[in-house]
């Protein structure tokens, strides 16, 4: 039954794609991936049991990005990927389930980073982000570390250069374009699972490529957003390369310190203040 609740996730994703207007291309690989997997001759769990990761990515029409999609649903039971396409994950129950992280560090994880996904968490943990956050010894980081690989069927290089992302201007211009689209009405909406009882289509999400970048941007529809009654101001953006880096951030409108009323990109704000006063 896996490699058919695998194919209905990959099918899902496709829909959601499409029905987002995403590029058709990637529309196109979902389908194609699940096709490939729903006529193995074997269950996706021997091919990563034998083979690993890269048993995924040998099979015909599976690239990088959609096998750690398959390996992270055969590790852990769930596809992040489609998740963050729905608005519907717990990223505080996502982070749990990493050992040695309980409530109160996973907490800390989204009021420090605003991330809400285990690429996004593997960046932070990479680039000397996560070892900011209180209860993050060096120790630890590097549990984070190797839980992540292990999970995301891959080992990655220790360089910070290894762990490349968007700059900020890029991710402020795809902010800006897609608050603009969005209070303009000129994108689909969702109907989020979380937070949303009546089921209501109010969350509009855009892709859009830049640069070489593939962004998904949408409200945050976090529970910290709901609280701080930000959802119409805090966008989460995620982004990945052909090259299989992936990642994400959220752009929010600053409330403190010299950068007060400009969208920041958390987690990047020295390079936002180099930016800005750049273009004074």
């Amino acid at each position: 039954m896996i490699n058919q609740d695998i194919a209905d996730k990959l099918l899902e994703i496709a829909t959601l794609l499409k029905e987002q207007g995403a590029n058709p291309y990637r529309v196109s690989a979902y389908r194609n991936a699940a096709s490939v997997i729903i006529h193995l001759p074997q269950p996706v769990s021997e091919i990563v049991a034998r083979k690993d990761f890269q048993g995924l990515v040998a099979l015909p029409g599976i690239g990088e990005g959609i096998a750690r999609s398959i390996y992270e649903y055969v590790a852990l039971g769930r596809m992040s990927r489609l998740e963050s396409l729905t608005g519907g994950h717990d990223p505080v129950a996502l982070f749990e389930e990493i050992p040695g992280i309980g409530p109160t560090l996973a907490h800390r994880i989204i009021e420090h980073l605003h991330i809400d996904s285990l690429e996004a968490l593997e960046m932070a943990a990479h680039n000397q982000r996560l070892e900011k956050i209180p209860g993050f010894s060096p120790g630890k980081v590097a549990m984070v570390q190797a839980w992540l690989a292990q999970v995301l069927g891959r080992q990655r290089p220790q360089s910070h250069e290894a762990f490349t992302e968007p700059s900020v201007q890029l991710i402020l211009q795809v902010d800006k374009q897609y608050r603009q689209k969005a209070s303009a009405a000129e994108l689909p909406m969702i109907a989020p699972k979380r937070f949303n009882p009546e089921a209501k289509a109010w969350l509009p999400v855009m892709h859009v490529s830049k640069q070489g970048w593939h962004f998904t941007a949408l409200f945050s529809n976090t529970a910290r957003a709901h609280q701080l009654k930000r959802t119409q101001d805090w966008v989460v953006i995620y982004f990945y390369d052909d090259q299989h880096h992936e990642g994400q951030h959220t752009v929010v409108t600053e409330t403190r310190g010299a950068l007060t009323g400009q969208r920041v990109v958390r987690g990047r704000e020295t390079e936002c203040g180099e930016h800005y006063a750049s273009v004074r």
